[in-house]
């Protein structure tokens, strides 16, 4: 089945793509050190989320082109950016500020584990784990969603979706939706909640891969997203 899983499940920038389009015109949103800042490439059009970043920047824009970066410009992941108009700069407490004080609408995380009650685990102090927490800690609890992109299983076929977390804990019960590789699911009264799911798989294979049950509301639609 492993080798079937690989050849259906969503790559990295569709799950990207696919949590994208949930974000509304106008929110104020943080996006997560690596993957999950994919999710700025991929805004619906006639939407404009403002992107906000920990090293104090706000309203910032699509990567430079290669050559073109100006490396006083960079986002939480020392990665270049552009400005849009009107973007701002401020001290990092004041960041931290914004995001303490609620003031952003959602944040987009990676995960190690994600359990059904919203537990979130997404750093480690293992081999090749990122040192400590870092600012996630304070975003899963000072936005007011919290959403997690990541695949469904880890490389070595575990689950990432799980009754309880195992690993060190960003935030409890912070999560309120998930984007798989092979699902969308809600988490709602410490329940997975499926919505979508990719049409090539089965209830009962998506069960097997998935560490706690998976409820259902009302009708699963189909995932679907395009070639990337």
């Amino acid at each position: 089945m492993s080798e079937q899983l690989n050849s259906i499940k969503l790559s990295n920038a569709q799950i990207a793509w696919r949590a994208a389009q949930d974000i509304e015109d106008g929110e104020y949103v943080n996006l997560g050190i690596g993957f999950p800042e994919m999710v700025a490439k991929f805004q619906p059009e006639g939407r404009e989320a403002i992107f906000h970043t920990e090293n104090g920047l706000l309203g910032f824009g699509q990567a430079p082109k290669e050559g073109e970066e100006d490396w006083d410009l960079i986002n939480a992941g020392k990665k270049a950016v552009t400005l849009k108009p009107g973007a701002s700069f401020f001290h990092h407490a004041d960041s931290f500020a914004m995001v303490r004080g609620g003031h952003l609408d959602v944040a987009i995380l990676g995960a190690y584990q994600v359990a059904q009650n919203g537990d979130l685990a997404n750093w480690s102090t293992g081999k090749g784990g990122i040192p400590a927490v870092g600012g996630a800690m304070d975003l899963v609890n000072g936005v007011k969603k919290v959403a997690v992109i990541t695949d469904h299983i880890t490389k070595k076929g575990h689950p990432k979706l799980v009754e309880t977390c195992s690993m060190p804990l960003t935030g409890v019960g912070c999560v309120t939706r998930v984007y798989t590789s092979l699902a969308v699911i809600d988490i709602k009264d410490a329940q997975f909640v499926l919505r979508e799911k990719l049409a090539d798989i089965s209830m009962d294979d998506l069960q097997s891969f998935t560490g706690a049950k998976l409820h259902i509301e009302n009708d699963v639609t189909d995932l679907i997203v395009p070639q990337l």
